[in-house]
């Protein structure tokens, strides 16, 4: 297993620092809870393993956001894609922003030879699924691996790595008795549910359903980690 990131000797009041919302988007900021640090030992550490899974929903474009402040906070991020999502914005983009590969199949195997991406899954100190479609939320908790993004939640550790969805829908389907209930499955397992929140949609309703905005996701990753 490999070893987790943390900040040795991290005050607790480090959030302090953080008084106006849009601080949780300063990549200078974020750098003091995502980025490289010495240990305790004096020997560096690179910076937050962060696994992002993205669902195929319009509100994909605010992980661009999501992804780019990690990424410039010295974050090590890793993508990988449902085919749905690749509909949205490309896997270039994603590639682009954190410097890395994005997945997008589960026969891709850009890390090594693993061909479970279980070695992908082992190193990763957080995952965030955003967005996180109905279709998607019923997916994880009733334990399918049919896109490489449920693949590799699959392997998660759930004991040391913390797991954020950040649910994105029409509010006729969030308050769907079917999706109500597989909210309450996912808490019940231990995943960390990120919003949503209220307001216009891309279908022309105004209700809840909106994925949470970049700054409150990376906030909640920060306080996950």
């Amino acid at each position: 297993m490999t070893e987790r990131h943390s900040h040795p000797g991290l005050k607790s009041d480090l959030y302090s620092d953080f008084k106006d919302p849009e601080d949780w988007l300063n990549p200078q900021k974020l750098s003091a809870i995502f980025g490289p640090h010495a240990d305790k030992n004096g020997n560096n550490k690179e910076g937050a393993r962060i696994f992002i899974g993205i669902t195929g929903g319009i509100a994909v474009y605010k992980v661009c956001t999501v992804i780019s402040r990690l990424a410039q906070a010295g974050a090590q991020v890793t993508v990988a894609m449902t085919e749905s999502a690749t509909r949205f914005v490309t896997p270039l983009t994603f590639q682009a922003l954190s410097g890395n590969p994005a997945y997008t199949s589960p026969w891709e195997h850009l890390e090594s030879s693993d061909p479970q991406h279980i070695s992908l899954a082992d190193r990763s100190d957080a995952v965030l699924i955003a967005p996180c479609t109905m279709n998607s939320l019923a997916s994880i908790v009733h334990g399918q691996t049919d896109s490489v993004v449920t693949l590799i939640l699959s392997a998660i550790n759930r004991k040391t790595t913390p797991v954020l969805i950040a649910p994105a829908m029409n509010d006729a389907m969030w308050t769907q008795p079917a999706n109500q209930r597989n909210i309450q499955l996912a808490q019940a397992d231990g995943n960390i549910i990120v919003g949503p929140g209220d307001g216009w949609q891309a279908c022309r309703h105004d209700g809840t359903g909106r994925m949470s905005e970049p700054a409150d996701l990376i906030q909640a990753l920060a306080r996950a980690l």
